[in-house]
């Protein structure tokens, strides 16, 4: 794709290095080209990727049939961030969302952070879809891993050089696909479990559940072990926050799309894994195994698992897709803030931020090194990182709001119209949550490396931030007409 950058201006909201061309309608350039049943799909599907299709896998060796409670507590939860980050966004919908949030509320240097952060994570998150996508393939084919990673991530790439209203059309059909594939395992699931039919119809049934070493078969230690897992799968439903500097009508669309969480989460993790562990026993599946192609062959329908290996390919390069999306808007933020370089200010005739998407896409062939020196733990170590990083982000939105609310109560700023029901209640105790789940990732040696890796990136970061108050003493100031 050729590219026709516009000239850098003078942003809104008195941002530096913003674009005055006619990449769009808003004061931050982008074009507003996602409707509602666009973002409907990107805040469905971003939910449903890897972390369900592949992790699932681990996570029910070790915990069970417990594992069903850990998503459905884990789900409230992601619930209560949700709530916390719609109040932020009908405060001030911006697509630079938790970075803008952090950086208001907090201070300049935990946006930096925040922004840099949830940069990284997508880009490691990019790197964990296009392992997962390259370890799928080899259910067909015997082919480096190392090798699809690199294809699918060149080709991923050029699907982000289009438009955002393409983009978004994109999604939309990549989760309906997603949806329809988990909505059909239910159904499939159910009609074993009351006709009877294929191999596993004999043996299916709900006591599976408990039959087979009780619920809790590793104790109450073996599923707070599989937390940092369940938090995985959740990565991403806050990319909806992401998307609201294009959506065609925020205010409307977010609010919806958040209030959808309870009964995604309800279907797509517990109403699945509820049906999947009473067809075929847990005991069954094993790590690196995806629990819905392992089902389908245990019931004897092969045709079916290879459609369900398929899909859950799908599932892995939409995500990636969603991550290449969200890494170019948010390194463009940072640099309209004076945080970033100001080449990732510049937007395409389209409102495409290139140079931040190429530079992103760029890191992310680190995934195939990764899959060529370690093809069999490639998952486990981008895996634990990836959900540090991406907490992170969930920490600020939680912090912001609260800091937003107890201002928004003394009168030192306008109510939201979509305010957090029992917040800061639900936020603080979100808080508390996040905070057991880091403690089991340190308990937990595979997903320790993560937290030895967390303050090499903190040093980083400070230094950078030290190095650009130097240089730049602006980046200091919250921009104007945010307070």
């Amino acid at each position: 794709m050729t590219s026709a950058h516009v000239d850098e201006g003078q942003a809104g909201k008195g941002r530096p290095g913003g674009n005055t061309g006619d990449a769009g309608a808003d004061g931050e350039g982008y074009q507003r080209g996602l409707g509602a049943r666009q973002i409907q799909m990107i805040a469905i599907g971003g939910a449903i990727g890897t972390g369900l299709f592949l992790g699932a896998g681990k996570a029910i060796d070790r915990a069970g049939p417990s594992l069903i409670l850990a998503y459905a507590i884990a789900g409230l939860v992601i619930f209560f961030i949700m709530r916390a980050l719609g109040e932020l966004l009908m405060y001030r919908p911006v697509s630079g969302s938790f970075s803008e949030y952090a950086r208001e509320f907090i201070s300049p240097f935990f946006g930096f952070v925040t922004g840099w952060t949830y940069w990284l994570f997508w880009v490691v998150t990019g790197i964990t879809e296009v392992t997962a996508a390259a370890t799928y393939m080899t259910y067909w084919w015997n082919i480096p891993q190392w090798l699809s990673a690199l294809v699918f991530t060149v080709i991923l790439y050029g699907a982000n050089l289009i438009s955002v209203k393409l983009f978004g059309e994109l999604e939309f059909w990549f989760s309906m696909v997603k949806v329809t594939a988990i909505l059909g395992m239910i159904l499939i699931c159910a009609g074993v479990l009351t006709v009877g039919f294929s191999d596993a119809g004999d043996t299916a049934t709900v006591s599976n559940l408990w039959n087979d070493g009780g619920f809790f078969p590793h104790g109450i230690t073996g599923t707070l072990m599989t937390l940092q897992i369940v938090m995985f799968a959740f990565l991403a439903v806050e990319l909806v926050g992401v998307t609201a500097g294009e959506s065609k009508d925020p205010a409307t669309v977010l609010p919806k799309a958040i209030n959808t969480v309870p009964w995604r989460i309800a279907v797509f993790y517990v109403g699945a894994l509820i049906m999947i562990l009473s067809v075929v026993p847990w005991s069954t599946f094993k790590p690196g195994v995806s629990p819905f192609v392992k089902a389908f062959e245990e019931m004897g329908l092969g045709v079916g698992a290879a459609v369900v290996n398929f899909v859950v390919l799908t599932a892995a390069l939409s995500s990636c897709n969603s991550g290449m999306y969200s890494t170019g808007r948010m390194l463009r933020d940072l640099a309209l803030n004076g945080q970033g370089p100001r080449a990732f200010t510049k937007l395409t005739k389209n409102g495409l931020p290139l140079v931040g998407t190429t530079f992103s896409a760029a890191l992310m062939l680190v995934g195939v090194w990764i899959n060529y020196q370690w093809p069999g733990d490639a998952f486990t170590y981008v895996v634990s990182f990836a959900t540090i990083s991406g907490m992170w982000a969930w920490i600020m939105i939680l912090i912001s709001q609260i800091r937003y609310r107890r201002m928004a109560d003394a009168g030192t700023l306008p109510q939201s119209s979509f305010r957090a029901p029992g917040a800061p209640y639900t936020s603080w105790f979100a808080l508390l949550f996040i905070g057991m789940v880091i403690v089991m990732m340190a308990i937990d040696a595979d997903a320790r490396i993560s937290l030895y890796c967390a303050p090499l990136w903190a040093l980083v970061l400070f230094v950078s931030y030290r190095v650009l108050q130097a240089r730049t003493p602006d980046a200091e100031k919250t921009p104007t007409g945010t307070r």
